[in-house]
């Protein structure tokens, strides 16, 4: 009898009962799909493999040159030609030059559109968080530099939060209301600082502005931060920016304001970026209005050649309402192009952020079905 239970209760286990019932499960393991009678296709079979590799501690992200031409990246677009961008940039200076004054003069201009020293904006609403000031000060000062004619796209705040303990949920928040902002300005980065025992390392320097300018690239609006200069001399003036390297290090880019005497009613701003010609621009102080006034630049701006062939694509789009989509072959046969298709929509990928900054043209390309298919839609003003 016991010889008869021993056969009905401890039979040889069947593969399913082991594998099919087992108590732990590694959710992680990918299925092998990659045989050629697998059922999947292509597509999803490249989709699981890339997922295994990621999965590697060891996976390094990398693209082909081929590949890195097959995407799209739209460039930063400018606030203030060739001074501000979307991004992050620093204004520095000596205490009581002026600075306040200038970043309130390019809030206004950007706030209701107009063009200032002759560079084009950008118009959108503007958050001016004027944290050395109160209500009282901005109202002499704003009604002194633009006379009483208000807009409701500019908007002040004398008090925020600090950087890691709520200014950026503060600015999220501001942003998500305010969709046409363009312009944020701090004013001044050390009203925002937490103050910590290693407050001007490399590392503490790098991460405030690092986050700012998260902020400033997830909404595509420039984030101008107001910053003093020290006084120990510098081979480079950008050297006298207080605190480390890194904060000019990972900013977008930098305006250094500078005057020999105090007392001077005359400036000099010198402009560096990324991705935008160093300049130095000669300011003069209107003294009744407070407002800067350019005098004259020096190392005057190059003015890229018209590009003949998004000169073509406009004129294509003039002829067809203002939108155009077909294949990279159908757009090559109307714009009488030498070029391969191929080689017509990785240029036109290279090109798409002067496309939409310089030609309010807005290019897409997606693959389908039936290939990959171009799409030109000409901006609304």
């Amino acid at each position: 009898m016991l010889d008869e239970q021993k056969k009905t209760t401890a039979p040889n286990p069947s593969v399913g009962a082991d594998e099919g019932q087992s108590l732990y499960k590694n959710t992680n393991i990918i299925p092998d799909c990659y045989g050629e009678n697998n059922g999947l296709d292509a597509e999803l079979q490249a989709y699981f493999r890339e997922q295994q590799q990621r999965n590697d501690p060891a996976y390094l992200p990398t693209v082909t040159l081929n590949e890195l031409m097959e995407q799209v990246y739209q460039g930063r677009g400018s606030i203030v030609e060739n001074l501000l961008y979307t991004g992050a940039y620093l204004l520095a200076g000596a205490p009581k030059i002026g600075k306040s004054f200038l970043v309130a003069q390019l809030a206004y201009h950007v706030s209701v559109g107009r063009p200032i020293w002759g560079y084009q904006v950008k118009q959108g609403a503007v958050l001016y968080l004027a944290l050395e000031d109160d209500m009282r000060r901005l109202q002499q000062r704003m009604s002194r530099m633009f006379d009483v004619d208000g807009t409701d796209n500019l908007y002040f705040a004398t008090h925020s939060k600090q950087i890691g303990q709520g200014l950026e949920e503060q600015l999220n928040k501001f942003l998500r209301e305010h969709r046409n902002t363009k312009l944020v300005v701090v004013d001044t980065l050390q009203k925002v600082r937490e103050v910590s025992g290693d407050a001007y390392s490399y590392a503490k320097d790098y991460e405030i502005i690092s986050k700012l300018k998260q902020i400033a690239d997830l909404n595509q609006v420039c984030v101008l931060i107001v910053h003093h200069t020290r006084k120990q001399p510098a081979g480079d003036s950008f050297e006298t920016i207080s605190g480390t390297t890194g904060l000019l290090g990972c900013a977008d880019g930098a305006l250094l304001m500078q005057k020999e005497q105090r007392t001077d009613a005359t400036a000099t701003v010198e402009v560096v970026g990324r991705d935008q010609p160093d300049q130095r621009l000669y300011l003069r102080r209107d003294q009744e209005r407070l407002l800067w006034v350019l005098e004259r630049v020096e190392n005057e701006l190059w003015r890229k050649p018209p590009d003949p062939l998004l000169e073509q694509v406009t004129e294509l789009l003039q002829q067809h309402q203002g939108e155009w989509e077909g294949s990279a072959t159908q757009l090559c046969q109307l714009l009488g192009t030498d070029l391969q298709p191929n080689a017509l929509t990785r240029q036109l990928n290279v090109k798409a952020g002067e496309l939409v900054g310089e030609y309010q043209i807005q290019y897409t390309s997606k693959r389908t079905s039936a290939g990959s298919k171009i799409f030109l839609k000409k901006q609304s003003e």
